[in-house]
């Protein structure tokens, strides 16, 4: 499972790298910025700044005003009854309150105007309305697949430009209060309008229509005024909503969630089923418990000699010379006892001559190790040379006898 996430990551990287070279320098003019913002003061392609403008020149008695909160809180604070409402942006995402206010401020006698790639089902089941909306490709796939010149209608006129296509369309079983202003290439709905009380819901789902680089082409900044000119009485304000452009996800409050916005959208709903089953099977078959690495286990030390030298290595920074050879002569006595069955009780020529015929050590040795043997035992002290030597001649008896 690591590995496969591994190269999935190594693969996404390179391509990045690839389409990052191939916008480059090498020959190759690189594509403007193409991301849908429908701000009001963005000049890039998919801004909104001309379609402001002109808004501007649609209602020079009116100053356009800039609205950056919800709207259930805004209509709290305004009490209109013949006003324009406008957003232009690639989603709305709407909760029960803010469905509820819009619906109010359109029956007071108001329009409403919506145009968005998504409108939230929240407005739309609330006007037996559904929409199929279609997305542009994935940003990593190639540019230039699926476009061409596309157009929108409305009424007799037809308005065109060279992207991708315009495919999102609305159905509506209410054609009492629901009406038909404008249609896709496909000459299916995507401008409709819903008269409700004394106001209208205008809702439309090709926001590029509004967009710098649709407008400046030939003669298409009338689609704007069309669209809008539908609305015979002139309003008694203008609001720009800058707030829902900005919103991401689905608005908090009301009964909407996060987990319904996601299961609304049927691509993002297969997404997120897909994700449950694959972490479903993640946990069957990968998430079994691993055998911990066992460390070996270490063979128990024999402390004793580590005891032994400690003690050695203790007397010696004392200077203790007289004890450590007695020490050693005592072990050696020991030594020679349970190994030669012989008694050190009387040291004689006797002795000597056993020792060094069991021991095979030569009998000059032997006595001269006993002599110092003897002189460890007869005097107070032992300077360093006689513990040294005497050392050694234990240490060569030890050898000789192996």
């Amino acid at each position: 499972m690591g590995k496969a996430a591994s190269y999935i990551v190594v693969l996404f990287i390179c391509m990045i790298l690839f389409y990052s070279c191939s916008s480059g320098s090498n020959g190759i003019k690189k594509l403007p910025d193409l991301g849908e913002t429908y701000s009001s003061t963005d000049k890039r392609p998919f801004g909104a700044y001309i379609a402001y403008r002109q808004l501007e020149n649609m209602f020079n008695r009116n100053t356009i005003r800039t609205k950056k909160q919800s709207f259930d809180k805004t209509w709290g604070s305004i009490s209109d009854t013949a006003s324009l409402y406008i957003y232009i942006g690639q989603n709305t995402y709407l909760n029960e309150d803010e469905v509820k206010a819009i619906m109010d401020y359109v029956y007071a006698g108001n329009s409403f105007f919506i145009s968005a790639n998504y409108i939230d089902t929240a407005l739309l089941n609330r006007i037996k309305c559904t929409e199929d909306y279609w997305t542009l490709p994935p940003a990593w796939l190639d540019f230039f697949d699926g476009m061409r010149n596309t157009n929108v209608g409305f009424g007799n006129d037809q308005y065109e430009y060279y992207y991708h296509p315009f495919k999102s369309s609305f159905r509506f079983r209410d054609s009492v209060f629901t009406k038909v202003l404008g249609v896709n290439e496909d000459n299916k709905p995507n401008y409709i309008v819903h008269f409700h009380g004394k106001g209208k819901l205008f809702l439309h789902c090709a926001p590029r229509a509004f967009s710098n680089y649709f407008m400046l082409k030939n003669d298409n900044y009338k689609y704007l005024q069309n669209v809008l000119g539908y609305n015979t009485v002139t309003p008694d304000h203008v609001y720009w909503d800058e707030y829902y452009r900005k919103i991401k996800t689905k608005a908090s409050g009301g009964k909407g969630g996060s987990l319904s916005a996601i299961l609304s959208h049927p691509q993002l709903a297969a997404a997120f089923w897909l994700a449950l089953l694959l972490l479903a099977l993640y946990i069957l078959f990968g998430g079994k418990r691993r055998q911990r690495i066992v460390e070996p286990i270490k063979p128990n030390e024999n402390t004793t000699v580590t005891f032994t030298e400690t003690i050695g290595r203790l007397y010696l920074q004392k200077k203790d010379n007289k004890n450590i050879a007695e020490k050693m002569c005592t072990y050696f006595t020991e030594y020679v006892r349970n190994n030669y069955f012989l008694s050190s009780n009387i040291i004689n020529d006797d002795f000597i001559t056993s020792l060094s015929r069991k021991s095979g050590v030569e009998r000059q040795k032997v006595e001269s190790l006993y002599r110092a043997i003897e002189h460890v035992h007869n005097n107070v002290s032992v300077d360093d040379y006689q513990l040294l030597s005497l050392n050694e001649q234990i240490q060569n008896f030890y050898k000789q006898h192996k």
